[in-house]
């Protein structure tokens, strides 16, 4: 993922919910609406989710140590799973209480034309941070489906302020329908109806996200399409004739591990195999730049014997 184009998305996306927070809180203030209330903890959760994200980028910067030696790049991936956790705890759980108060205990919904105009401003800010995280999206996205493009990402920037961002605007619009069904109806309980359904929308949202960044930060391989690169540039035909086995794991969204054992000439010299080595080291960094730690081993291929079935009956 493009560092830059992650964080134009997570500034975006944390400007829109600042202010749609404030406005969010004022028509509550006004208009006692439960969704109103739900919509405004929603957005400061998103706001703290965007600030843990760019604090995540930020502490993955620094310098490799000797306690971390292969760097802090899973800084990333712990703030990503940290805002599933916010999201679902805050956002979703709130909500979803505040819904069952609402419709426990119903509340007249007053000055409805505070949350209608505040709703219809928040689709618009929501819709312009919607459409920069679809733009820094699309440029890495390729011919990939959006649900592919989620599950696959090794950057969960991106995936997580898209998730947000559509989990938002899906929101505004069920509050929008609980408000529109309370003016429309003079039942308060369709405002907490809606309130409900915001808290189920985001308890989701944050599942799937707890889903895809928990298995980041358990460790996932380089995509087929790199790991075909690596094998293709690490072998010459001369010096090093094929790779025997490889494993590669993401230190981070962009640094790479590769680990493989290659097969050299037997008759090469030990200056001759430390040449070949360091050649195909420069080879694999070229074909993929994110390939920043390898190790390659070498060793003599040795085919497996023919494998022979047993007779019947022996």
């Amino acid at each position: 993922m493009s560092a830059s184009g992650g964080t134009r998305a997570i500034v975006a996306a944390l400007g829109a919910n600042l202010a749609i927070a404030v406005a969010k809180f004022v028509a509550f203030a006004f208009s006692g609406s439960s969704s109103m209330l739900a919509e405004g903890v929603h957005s400061v959760a998103d706001s703290g989710n965007q600030a843990l994200l760019l604090l995540g980028g930020k502490k993955a910067q620094k310098q490799a140590s000797e306690e971390h030696p292969f760097g802090y790049g899973r800084e990333r991936y712990i703030y990503g799973f940290l805002v599933s956790v916010v999201l679902f705890s805050i956002g979703g759980v709130f909500a979803l209480y505040e819904g069952y108060e609402k419709i426990k205990e119903p509340h007249p919904l007053e000055h409805w034309y505070w949350p209608v105009g505040v709703l219809v401003f928040a689709v618009v800010a929501e819709a312009f941070s919607f459409r920069t995280a679809i733009k820094e999206s699309n440029a890495l996205r390729g011919e990939q489906s959006w649900s592919s493009f989620i599950r696959t990402a090794k950057a969960p920037e991106l995936p997580v302020v898209l998730l947000e961002d559509f989990g938002a605007l899906v929101g505004l619009v069920l509050a929008l329908g609980g408000v529109g069904l309370t003016i429309a109806t003079g039942d308060s309980v369709w405002d907490g109806i809606g309130t409900l359904c915001i808290g189920t929308l985001l308890v989701v949202i944050a599942l799937v996200l707890a889903a895809e960044t928990k298995s980041l930060l358990l460790g996932e391989a380089a995509g087929p399409e790199q790991v075909a690169r690596i094998r293709a540039a690490a072998v010459d035909g001369e010096s090093v004739t094929r790779v025997i086995h490889m494993r590669t794991l993401h230190l981070g969204p962009e640094e790479l591990l590769v680990a493989a054992k290659i097969a050299v000439r037997g008759e090469d010299t030990a200056a001759q195999i430390a040449r070949a080595i360091d050649a195909a080291e420069s080879r694999i960094r070229e074909a993929v730049p994110i390939a920043r730690v390898i190790y390659l081993e070498p060793d003599i291929y040795q085919p497996a014997p023919p494998h022979h079935p047993s007779p019947p009956g022996a």
